[in-house]
């Protein structure tokens, strides 16, 4: 039996016996109509032929006798939008497959059209999602993982149960402030659910006013991997390994780096990264152009045609464009977007590298959080050692230069602090739109700060310093609402 229908029809698809995916039953709802592969959304071009809006495209593709869902509603006013939500968390146990929410969208194409994309999302769809599973389980213990940026991260080990159609045995645990303020301890039961139905998550203890609980965790004070000192910089809720050899760092900076949204080295996942790690083929990204078709022929499920086309893919990244090569060194706030923005501005590695702090922070969307990172990572000789090794292995580090044009700028001398996780949008993307705004984005919270944005699971000490200091706040609905209509 399958877990759930999400893992039955993903299996499916992943298949390469058509008769096997014949077998399994699987069926489609069919929701827009678009052009070509590049169109994210219906041309204007086209909308004499199928409709001016999402209501007349559903009826359009129900004329052509594709399958839609009957369900959908054209709703007038956010009034009607949140009763049809409410009205579905309580039917959904009535459809014949499983739901955890409602996509809305804007109805009219041309709005659409308007309102167009972030680097990941449409503007003009959101989804409502509806309320949890949660079940208790027993938290075994607590222990920590080291991303590639270092930031040691709490997770918890848990008696393996059964939530929304799968078995959970670990979740994440955010930071330690997080753990404190939940009261989450080892040894005893906890409420635990998959936010989104997708992410594993502990909410709480499942009998916080009982007075024979274990002892609160306490975070480690050294790095699990390496045994180095971890430090937590005092405006943050993030301890940090500073040791750049430490293995960890290293398997996931390496797994990021040959990433689909980065380098995009196919072969290169995780079974592999960490053999090239624990058998010191590779101790810096730079290592992985220099690596040889027969040295890693070797390896656990590496014969002679897999590490031939291994190598292939490892020979075409060097002709990848320069914004996935600074999103795949994995410096510290810069993601695609600010990694697209940094590319156009500069067009070269050698320019960025050579950019006064000052000039990064004039580039238009990239703030000084991002720009201080970015300098600092620069200044540092390993990582230029490591540019230069890059470039000497023939990788692309000059592309075509796009300066964007400058916009208004109705948040200008406004400064903003995020904290917690966002459901919309990444924090990056978040960053990057309030200061295409013309807004700064820093990383602590201060007298000068306008208002501290709060997502779920923000890190105690800026909500207490914000407290302290008077700084208002922001949810993500009024994040939302300062970047549709920002005072003027």
């Amino acid at each position: 039996m399958f877990a759930n229908p999400r893992n039955a029809a993903a299996g499916a698809i992943r298949s390469l016996d058509p008769a096997i995916v014949s077998a399994r039953g699987l069926s489609v709802w069919i929701y827009q109509i678009v052009a070509n592969d590049t169109a994210p959304v219906l041309p204007q071009i086209e909308t004499d032929r199928y409709g001016t809006s999402q209501a007349e495209m559903l009826e359009e593709l129900k004329r052509w006798g594709l399958p839609v869902e009957p369900h959908w509603k054209l709703c007038r006013g956010i009034g009607e939008v949140v009763a049809y939500c409410e009205e579905w968390r309580s039917r959904r146990e009535n459809l014949s497959f499983e739901i955890d929410g409602v996509v809305i969208k804007v109805n009219d194409i041309a709005q659409r059209e308007r309102l167009g994309f972030t680097s990941k999302f449409p503007r003009w769809a959101t989804a409502f999602k509806f309320p949890a599973e949660r079940k208790v389980a027993m938290l075994h213990r607590i222990e920590v993982n080291i991303g590639r940026t270092g930031a040691a991260t709490p997770f918890a080990i848990l008696e393996p149960t059964v939530v929304a159609g799968s078995t959970i045995s670990m979740a994440t645990l955010h930071n330690p402030d997080d753990i404190v303020r939940k009261d989450i301890r080892p040894g005893e039961l906890v409420i635990i659910e998959k936010a989104g139905d997708v992410i594993p998550r502990v909410v709480g203890p499942a009998h916080p006013e009982a007075t024979d609980r274990p002892a609160p965790w306490v975070m480690p004070t050294t790095c699990p991997v390496c045994s180095s000192p971890l430090h937590k910089p005092d405006e943050e809720a993030v301890w940090r390994c500073e040791n750049s050899s430490c293995p960890s760092k290293l398997r996931r900076g390496l797994e990021h780096f040959a990433s689909r949204g980065a380098m995009n080295i196919e072969g290169m996942g995780e079974s592999l990264v960490a053999q090239l790690a624990e058998s010191g083929l590779v101790t810096s990204l730079a290592d992985v152009y220099h690596l040889t078709a027969e040295a890693i022929q070797g390896l656990e499920r590496m014969g002679k045609k897999s590490a031939a086309k291994v190598m292939a893919e490892v020979e075409k990244s060097k002709r990848n464009e320069v914004w996935r090569l600074l999103y795949g060194l994995g410096i510290r706030h810069v993601g695609e977007r600010g990694a697209q923005v940094l590319a156009d501005h500069f067009g070269s590695v050698a320019d960025i590298q050579a950019a006064s702090l000052d000039e990064l922070q004039h580039v238009r969307e990239i703030g000084p959080v991002l720009a201080e990172a970015v300098r600092t990572w620069f200044d540092e000789p390993r990582n230029r050692e490591l540019i230069e090794r890059l470039h000497a292995a023939g990788v692309t580090m000059t592309g075509e230069r796009k300066v964007a044009p400058a916009g208004p700028q109705p948040l200008l001398g406004k400064t903003y602090v995020i904290t917690g996780e966002l459901s919309g949008m990444s924090r990056e993307e978040a960053a990057a739109r309030l200061q295409a705004l013309g807004a700064k984005v820093t990383g602590a919270v201060s007298k000068k700060t306008t208002a501290l944005i709060v997502g779920t699971e923000p890190g105690a000490s800026k909500t207490e310093k914000a407290s302290a200091l008077g700084v208002a706040t922001l949810d993500e609905t009024g994040l939302l609402a300062l970047l549709i209509s920002p005072p003027s």
